[in-house]
């Protein structure tokens, strides 16, 4: 019989890495799914996730459309004219603009550079010291900054707040970029290169501060704990 702890204590990031991966995933096949007319299984991840994330689909990747990322006009003039976000949320694309990822590209980074990061740590860990828990908070903040940013700014309403328009930064960079820069929120824009940044920030904290205690709590059996090449010399000469 499989003993389960001592399973997990030896497997454990290939299992994160099988999971994780495609919990990863599953919001790119439901684009792909909807793309060759399976709607069904597709409809049914945009609604498991539509838990985790708001799905608004100007801050989402669209596969299988001429741009990566689609303004809220062109998804006004294809779904209906409003700024109600529970509204816009339920558009999941056409065969024009393509099909939305099941979650938006703040979560796409984000979880993606948990996994990544995740089994990117894995072989590194031995050589890689422990963040402290304030390294964690520095690399949280921006994205913590960003999304209340955004959360004010949408009180205004979908695409008339301060972060759609993005004038402050306008006025603080003298306005040496181009307008699309600036507004709105497609690919290449402020808000883009800002959730897709702070994302990858907040996953790389995750898993470095993380990671290693629960490393820790998976090898903590004896006869499955790490042993470094220091511990190695040591147990060498005690011997000897």
């Amino acid at each position: 019989m499989i003993d389960i702890s001592r399973f997990f204590a030896r497997y454990w990031i290939w299992l994160f890495g099988l999971v994780f991966g495609i919990f990863v995933l599953l919001p790119f096949l439901a684009p792909v799914l909807m793309h060759i007319g399976w709607k069904s299984p597709a409809n049914a991840i945009y609604f498991i996730y539509s838990f985790l994330c708001h799905q608004l689909p100007e801050r989402s990747y669209f596969l299988f459309g001429s741009k990566v990322m689609v303004s809220l006009p062109e998804i006004q003039a294809a779904w209906q004219n409003t700024l109600d976000p529970m509204i816009l949320r339920k558009f999941t694309g056409n065969a024009q603009l393509g099909w939305k990822v099941a979650w938006s590209d703040r979560m796409v980074s984000l979880y993606t550079s948990i996994w990544l990061f995740g089994l990117l740590w894995w072989p590194l860990r031995r050589r890689i010291k422990s963040l402290p828990w304030w390294g964690l908070m520095l690399l949280m903040l921006p994205m913590v900054v960003d999304g209340t940013s955004h959360l004010v700014s949408d009180v205004a309403g979908i695409g008339q707040g301060f972060r759609d328009s993005n004038t402050w930064l306008a006025i603080l960079t003298q306005n040496r970029f181009s307008l699309a820069f600036y507004a709105g929120d497609a690919w290449g824009s402020f808000n883009s290169w800002m959730r897709l940044l702070t994302g990858v920030l907040f996953g790389l904290g995750v898993v470095w501060f993380g990671f290693p205690y629960i490393n820790q709590a998976f090898t903590g059996y004896p006869q499955y704990q790490e042993i470094h090449p220091g511990q190695i010399n040591v147990a060498c000469k005690s011997s000897n």
